[in-house]
């Protein structure tokens, strides 16, 4: 074990130095508290990885299997068999409906998170008049289903003759009041008054000092408010219901609904597809695991 090293204050008190990640001893959890707080972590893990466990045990199963053996173990392995049904009864467009979501969310994300930034920045850091009017208007549409305004958005568009194209998903998911809320705390916790006011003493433009100065502190956030409008772009599934109806510009969640219209679907091949359609969402949420979680972390301290 290692030695446990002691060192004395300008008083002659000692303490003990805490190592990196462990609390000091005065303020240690018990034993108890410890042991408790791992089984209700290891609890929660069990909650969320359960449904991903059976989705692919499903999707591995025929129809017959999936009532006849344990629902909890592999029997027959049928998944190529499964993927060749899913390709079947998609009519080969499951890997289109894929990529159409992979860029429905990656436009809407990144769009989106320009507008929720620059609209976060300017309500954190600019004087303007109604400017507590703006703010209530965005609180109010945090506080407002989406849902409710699928069939006014759905009017509008038909109007403009853009339903049943590939703007009718990307549009409304670019606007996320969510996004402008989070992208003002960050603005406000992050960005300092000081160092703007010297960029305009020096001369920059408020475009330059956004675009060079303003997006690299607010990189971190920026993660944070992707990953959301991207995720809800992704399960987005009634607005695409009510907006396209081609084959061709479908999201893999309105295609995968499709299959299950049917009479008598196969259940396993449609396990595989969600299991398909969900991957690219835990590639992204592991690979940006990290600026995510120092993106929550950006706007919960001042200073």
């Amino acid at each position: 074990m290692a030695r446990i090293m002691t060192k004395k204050l300008s008083d002659g008190t000692e303490y003990t130095p805490s190592r990196e990640g462990i609390p000091a001893r005065s303020i240690a959890p018990s034993a108890v508290a410890r042991w408790i707080t791992r089984a209700v972590l290891l609890l929660a893990l069990v909650y969320f990885l359960f449904p991903v466990y059976w989705v692919i045990v499903a999707s591995t199963k025929t129809n017959s299997q999936l009532v006849s053996t344990n629902g909890l173990w592999f029997d027959d392995f049928n998944l190529l068999k499964n993927h060749d049904t899913l390709m079947v009864w998609t009519r080969g467009m499951f890997w289109r409906w894929v990529f159409n979501s992979l860029l429905y969310s990656t436009v809407a994300g990144v769009v989106g998170t320009l507008i929720s930034v620059m609209a976060g920045y300017a309500t954190a850091k600019f004087k303007f008049p109604g400017k507590g009017i703006t703010m209530g208007v965005i609180m109010s549409g945090l506080l407002m289903p989406a849902a409710l305004l699928t069939i006014p958005l759905y009017i509008i568009f038909h109007h403009m003759g853009i339903t049943n194209t590939m703007w009718s998903i990307i549009i409304p998911a670019c606007v996320s009041p969510f996004g402008v809320f989070l992208g003002r705390v960050y603005a406000q916790t992050s960005v300092p008054t000081e160092l703007i006011e010297a960029a305009r003493i020096d001369g920059a433009s408020e475009a330059r000092i956004f675009f060079t100065m303003v997006l690299r502190l607010l990189a971190p956030a920026m993660v944070t408010i992707f990953l959301f409008i991207f995720v809800g772009t992704w399960n987005n599934f009634l607005l695409p219901l009510m907006m396209v109806t081609a084959d061709e510009i479908k999201p893999v969640t309105l295609g995968l609904y499709g299959m299950m219209s049917y009479f008598a679907p196969e259940k396993g091949a449609v396990m595989l597809g969600a299991l398909l359609g969900v991957l690219p969402l835990i590639v992204l949420f592991l690979a940006l695991q990290k600026y995510w979680q120092s993106g929550l972390a950006a706007g919960s301290v001042k200073g």
